[in-house]
């Protein structure tokens, strides 16, 4: 179950990167700051958690 740990961290951080992703072109097309900040914010947690899966497939090995 260990295994997928770091694979479940990279999906996660997937999904933020993409959520955000998005939130900052809406917030960038209707001229709506706080919605770009939020979604620089879910980038950004989304890189953490795709870094945190590296770690822990390279540690799981």
């Amino acid at each position: 179950m260990s295994d997928n740990k770091g694979f479940s961290d990279k999906l996660k951080g997937a999904v933020n990167k993409g959520k955000g992703e998005l939130k900052d072109q809406i917030g960038n097309a209707s001229d709506d700051p706080k919605k770009q900040n939020e979604g620089k914010m879910d980038k950004a947690k989304g890189n953490i958690q795709d870094k945190i899966g590296d770690f822990k497939n390279k540690n799981n090995k």
